[in-house]
Parts: C-alpha cells; sequence; structure tokens
C-alpha cells in the first residue's frame, strides 16, 4: 500500500491550480487583447479624422479670413469712387494676400477641394490684379470710374465670393463627412470590445461547466460516498474520468473505506471468535 502510494506521488498528473490557472488566464488574455486592438484602433482613426477635421477648421478660417479681407477692401474701393477722393484709397498688401492663397493651397487636404481651391485663387489673382488698375483708372480723363468699378471689379469680386462660397460648402459637407467617419470608426473601435466581452462571458460559462463537472460534482459524489459509509458501511464505487489531484483523493477515499471496512470485518471476526472462546471456557468450567 505503502508502495502504491509512493509510484501515485511520482506520477505526472495536471494541476488543478494549472488548469484553473490557464482557464482564467485564457479568458484575461483575450480580454486584454481585445482592449490593446480597441485603444490602437481607436486612437488611430481618432488621430487621422483628427487631422482632417482640423485641416478642414484650418481652410475654414483662411477662406473666411479672405473673404473679410477683400470685403473690407472693396468697400474701401467703393468708397473712393462714392466720395470721389483718391487720398482715402487703401493700401493693398499683396504680399500677404498671396500668403493667404497659399496657405489655403497647401492647408486643403480634401481632394473634392482642391479644384475649388484652385478656381477660388485664380479668382482672387484676377480680383487682385484688377483692383491695382484702380489707381490708373481713377486718374484717368477718359475712363468712367464707376462704370469701370461697377461693370469690371465687382464681377471678378461677385466671382470672388461666388467661389469662396462653394469652397465653405464643400469643407463643410467634408467636415460633416469626417465627422461621421470619426463616429463609425468609434464603432468600428468598440466592435472587438464588444467581440471579446462577449467571448469572454462565454468563456466564463464554459470554465463554470468544467469546474462544475470536473470538480464540484465529484467533490459532492464524495462527500455522498462518506455519508453513505457513515450511516450504512457502504463501499464508495465511485469513478470519474480525470488524473489530476481530485482523482487522487478520491482514489486515495475509496482505499480507506475498503481498509477500514475490511478492519471492521477483522474486529467483528476477532470479537466473535473471542466470544466464543469465552463462552466455551465458561462451559468447560461449568462441566468441570
Amino acid at each position: 500500500m505503502f508502495g502504491m502510494s509512493i509510484k501515485r506521488k511520482q506520477e505526472r498528473r495536471p494541476s488543478m491550480r494549472l488548469r484553473l490557472f490557464c482557464a482564467l488566464g485564457s479568458i484575461a488574455a483575450i480580454l486584454l487583447l481585445s482592449s490593446v486592438i480597441s485603444i490602437l484602433e481607436y486612437r488611430r482613426m481618432s488621430s487621422y479624422v483628427s487631422e482632417l477635421i482640423a485641416s478642414d477648421i484650418r481652410s475654414i478660417n483662411i477662406s473666411k479670413k479672405i473673404a473679410d479681407l477683400t470685403q473690407e477692401y472693396n468697400h474701401q474701393m467703393l468708397a473712393v469712387v462714392v466720395q470721389n477722393d483718391i487720398t482715402i484709397m487703401p493700401d493693398f498688401n499683396v504680399g500677404y494676400f498671396v500668403a493667404l492663397s497659399d496657405s489655403l493651397r497647401n492647408t486643403c487636404s480634401s481632394q473634392r477641394a482642391l479644384p475649388i481651391v484652385d478656381t477660388l485663387v485664380a479668382s482672387f489673382d484676377a480680383f487682385m490684379v484688377t483692383s491695382l488698375k484702380f489707381d490708373q483708372i481713377f486718374l484717368a480723363d477718359n475712363v468712367d470710374t464707376g462704370e469701370w468699378f461697377f461693370g469690371t471689379l465687382q464681377p471678378r469680386y461677385v466671382k470672388l465670393r461666388h467661389d469662396i462660397g462653394a469652397l465653405n460648402e464643400v469643407i463643410y459637407e467634408e467636415l460633416r463627412n469626417d465627422s461621421e467617419d470619426f463616429d463609425a470608426g468609434f464603432y468600428r473601435s468598440i466592435i472587438p470590445g464588444a467581440v471579446s466581452v462577449g467571448a469572454g462571458l462565454m468563456l466564463v460559462f464554459l470554465l463554470f461547466y468544467f469546474i462544475l463537472t470536473d470538480y464540484v460534482n465529484p467533490i459532492y459524489r464524495m462527500s455522498d460516498g462518506i455519508d453513505r459509509y457513515r450511516s450504512a458501511g457502504s463501499r464508495h464505487n465511485y469513478t470519474f474520468d480525470g488524473d489530476d489531484q481530485l482523482a487522487n483523493i478520491n482514489s486515495g477515499l475509496s482505499e480507506l473505506i475498503e481498509e477500514n471496512i475490511e478492519l471492521k470485518k477483522r474486529v467483528r471476526a476477532m470479537r466473535e471468535d473471542r466470544e466464543k472462546t469465552s463462552a466455551s471456557e465458561e462451559k468447560t468450567d461449568t462441566m468441570a
């Protein structure tokens, strides 16, 4: 018996601790991996869409600045025409306006808006070049300044305003699309998390079933076997698949109960032999 016990201890069995660790570790690994994927996907989408939204906002601000400056400059030239006073003619900072147009072209990242930006820059150049002739037209004796202003300069200004409005409309639409893409990307980024939660719940139920069938039920059966042995002296004949520590306990319990039953039989037999011997001696003494 002692040799069998040593042999059983020397056998390599999957540890209950190792099984539970692997089961819980797999759930933790799935949840951790899905969380990392969700975070990386959200950061990637957030960074990409944020850059697009920031570019759209910068384009809107630059186009608004161009619209405000050209409107103010146009109103000042109109004041010169109305008051017929060249001394109030505003200074036209050509370099600043060119820098704004170049900045608008470089800032705009939408492929759909780039042709409109080129059209706007061309309209702006046409308005700028035409407005630079204002001094010559005003000082010329054979040209009506008002007629030139409303017939030549204003159509270019109206075209510029129209192109600015068209660009803003496209940028606002792109901004709305980028916002929708951001929302869609956000939901896409949480899909791995939702899948991992579902997989984690499924693994939890599987783990619960595994613990219930492989550990809880055998422990209940062993407890019932002990109760039957205590109440009726029955043998513990329960066996289950497996060769881990719980199976070792069940096997040892069966052996202990079997040994106790055999021991009780021997004790009972010895007691009966002793009683028979005592009875025989008493009978012999009585006869003597």
